[in-house]
């Protein structure tokens, strides 16, 4: 991408804030999922219904941030960041309160589909924007720096849920509505459009497809982005399957569930800060094949853990902790690597990047969920099938492109 396309970084001064600020858009999703997990099994019991049916408002969530991005991208391409992303944020606030108000476990899912809906708007406008404001390598970084300040949510997320449920499970939902009321509150009084008009679609929506179409025929693109996407996937299967194996499997307190939760966090911060440093020596591009085959590895002695029960819930941690810790290397550096490819067209990348992932995940999400079986099989299995096919379709996109 030519310098012209970027726009002049903000000075010093300014940057904490816009750090900040992005970050916390970025972490939409990570507190939307990962702070109401320890309140899985109350859900349960305050519906009077089946785990599945719990597990499956966490697929229908990841569902929801995926086909949300595919409308938000191209509409923030055309009218600007800020626009859309105001309304996202108004969508989330709807949807958290029809969470509040829901009398069913199926309105109480209806009202996360929602919810996901606007949240999404949050996460890929957020990564728009760093494509508008800096080159890929810099992007890189700050994509590592954003992970610094997301990468609390699954340490604070889950402790503070799991504190919260002394209020009940609705206790999280209203941190939750306080949390975006304050978002959109900086959103509409402290943050800049970046995207000048001159560099916005005027093409209208009937672009959309096209652009898609042309990104996906991208073959590095698709490397990059489906690397990212089952990465993911991995780590979504692991949110959606860990609260029943920790907790009920092996009998690890609620309170304490976030303390266990937060441990891969903690690796998965230091792995990105880790990687900001290598970025002025190594191109994205290495760090991240690198980073695949570790998690190719350590997948595979996740499921060799989980199948054949080895060394119990520390058998288990050890091999999560690299896989989880490994996507600070791999999520900033594939995005990065994918975002570059996208001409002029970030927020269509960006929704389509999303869209991709969470669709993945949502489906690994899925799987954990119909292959329940009171063992940890269902999400260690998932795991390791997900980090094999990330490191396989990187070497066959990426490395057959090269």
């Amino acid at each position: 991408m030519p310098a012209s396309n970027v726009n002049e970084t903000p000075a010093p001064a300014g940057r904490l804030r816009l750090y900040l600020l992005l970050g916390a858009l970025i972490a939409f999703p990570s507190l939307s999922i990962d702070m109401y997990l320890p309140a899985f099994p109350s859900i349960q019991a305050y519906f009077q219904t089946g785990a599945g049916q719990v597990q499956r408002t966490l697929a229908v969530f990841s569902t929801g941030f995926a086909i949300g991005q595919l409308f938000f991208g191209p509409l923030s391409d055309r009218l600007g960041r800020k626009g859309p992303l105001i309304g996202g944020i108004l969508l989330y606030l709807a949807g958290v309160v029809g969470v509040l108000l829901a009398p069913n476990i199926e309105i109480f899912t209806v009202a996360r589909l929602i919810q996901a809906l606007g949240g999404c708007a949050a996460a890929l406008i957020g990564r728009a924007m760093v494509r508008d404001l800096f080159h890929e390598r810099e992007a890189a970084r700050v994509f590592s720096l954003l992970m610094l300040i997301m990468g609390l949510a699954p340490i604070l997320a889950p402790l503070i849920g799991g504190q919260m449920l002394a209020f009940g499970w609705q206790g999280i939902f209203i941190l939750l509505l306080v949390f975006a009321t304050l978002s959109l509150a900086a959103v509409v009084f402290g943050l800049a459009e970046s995207l000048p008009a001159e560099r916005r679609e005027t093409r209208g929506m009937a672009v959309v497809f096209p652009v898609y179409r042309g990104l996906l025929a991208d073959r590095r693109f698709c490397g990059y982005t489906l690397a990212q996407a089952f990465a993911s996937a991995g780590m979504f299967a692991y949110i959606t399957g860990s609260p029943f194996v920790f907790i009920r499997l092996y009998g690890v307190d609620p309170h304490y569930y976030g303390l266990l939760f937060g441990s891969n966090a903690v690796g998965l911060i230091a792995c990105s800060q880790v990687n900001r440093y290598l970025l002025r020596r190594r191109s994205d591009t290495t760090i991240l094949r690198r980073a695949l085959i570790v998690i190719a590895l350590s997948g595979v002695c996740l499921g060799v853990a989980g199948f054949f029960r080895l060394g119990g819930l520390p058998g288990l941690m050890a091999p999560l902790f690299v896989c989880i810790s490994s996507l600070g290397f791999i999520m900033p550096n594939a995005t990065a690597a994918a975002m570059n490819r996208s001409g002029g067209h970030a927020g269509s990348a960006a929704a389509l990047i999303g869209g991709i992932q969470f669709a993945v995940a949502s489906s690994a999400s899925a799987v954990v969920s119909a292959l329940e079986d009171g063992t940890a099989m269902p999400m260690c299995g998932t795991i390791m099938g997900a980090m094999l096919i990330a490191f396989i379709l990187h070497r066959l996109l990426v490395g057959r492109a090269r």
